[in-house]
């Protein structure tokens, strides 16, 4: 299985934002250690790829 880019520029923007909140309130105790599945997410924005969305048939990018 070959990793192909299936995120858009915003995509990513917004999984690595997301992630990055998530992991600062777990890190604070604000909402437990479940927040730390923002890791995942900003994992996959620096990878330009989302498996579930490979699962799926999704792409969110119009040039790849």
């Amino acid at each position: 299985m070959t990793i192909t880019r299936n995120l858009a520029t915003w995509d990513r923007a917004a999984r690595f934002v997301l992630g990055a909140l998530l992991i600062v309130l777990a890190a604070m105790g604000t909402i437990g250690l479940w927040g730390y599945i923002g890791a995942v997410f900003v994992a996959t924005a620096f990878m330009n790829f989302c498996p579930i969305y490979r699962v799926f048939g999704l792409k969110t990018c119009t040039d790849c």
